[in-house]
């Protein structure tokens, strides 16, 4: 068995930083088994795989350790398989995922994409929360991840987490935030309970932290840059139930990946 495998760079203009993402187009879904196996072999913090649809793209993304049910980066990257190699000749992609309807269209600064938006509820911090993170929080927050709101960008960028401690939080993840020196806000996205210490640019994240900013802010259209290593710029737009996400992509590779 012979698969096409496309990895891009998410988020960013330039190869090497943003955030890496595996896309694989299929014909027809393998089990569940075998794309997960290349979701782990491929040791990158997502993988997607689509199939074509009447109307669309059916879309799934695998971690290294299992199925997500969004994922921003890695579906921005398959837009830009389709966009840029696959002749797509749509001005518009829908992509049916375990998230609902995502679309996805050309715009002059890359890509823009249409996710679903989660408000978020104050909550008490676990203990293994504020252990983990070492920091003392203006406000934590809960989506489908943990939010942990600090005093400013510095502090953000001068944690050191312990992931064996943020690992046994019951959700998803933990994203830190904090109003941006130069951008209206900056983040961190750890996901040790996915095998993703640190994911380099999130954008299923911002679909949280648009929301929370837009209000703190007053104002729809923000811009965002998540401070791992290898940084991504986002631009994110509030409208109604739904969260804009403006970000562009660069090729690394092109490959085969071969079963037997």
């Amino acid at each position: 068995m012979k698969i096409n495998i496309y990895q891009v760079d998410a988020f960013t203009s330039a190869v090497f930083r943003g955030n890496p993402a595996a896309v694989c187009p299929l014909d027809s879904w393998l089990s569940d088994e075998l794309l997960q196996n290349i979701a782990t072999e491929n040791n990158l913090s997502e993988t997607a795989f689509f199939v074509k649809e009447a109307e669309g793209y059916c879309l799934r993304w695998f971690t290294p350790n299992g199925e997500v049910d969004l994922c921003g980066h890695a579906t921005l990257a398959t837009a830009h398989v389709l966009f840029q190699h696959l002749n797509n000749t749509s001005s518009e992609i829908e992509f049916y995922t375990r998230s609902g309807i995502l679309l996805v269209k050309q715009c002059d600064a890359g890509y823009q994409m249409t996710f679903p938006a989660t408000q978020m509820e104050t909550v008490v911090a676990p203990d293994a929360l504020l252990q983990g993170l070492g920091v003392e929080p203006l406000e934590v927050l809960l989506g489908f991840d943990y939010c942990v709101v600090l005093e400013n960008e510095a502090q953000v960028h001068a944690l050191q987490p312990d992931y064996s401690l943020l690992s046994k939080l019951e959700y998803r993840g933990v994203v830190v935030t904090a109003i941006g020196d130069d951008c209206d806000f900056v983040s961190r996205c750890f996901f040790p309970k996915l095998n993703v210490n640190e994911d380099p640019v999130t954008g299923s994240a911002h679909c949280e932290l648009a929301p929370y900013w837009a209000q703190k802010l007053s104002k729809i259209k923000l811009t965002a840059k998540q401070l791992s290593k290898r940084v991504g710029k986002l631009e994110c737009r509030v409208e109604g139930n739904n969260v804009i996400l403006i970000g562009n992509a660069a090729d690394y590779m092109k490959g085969v990946v071969s079963i037997r």
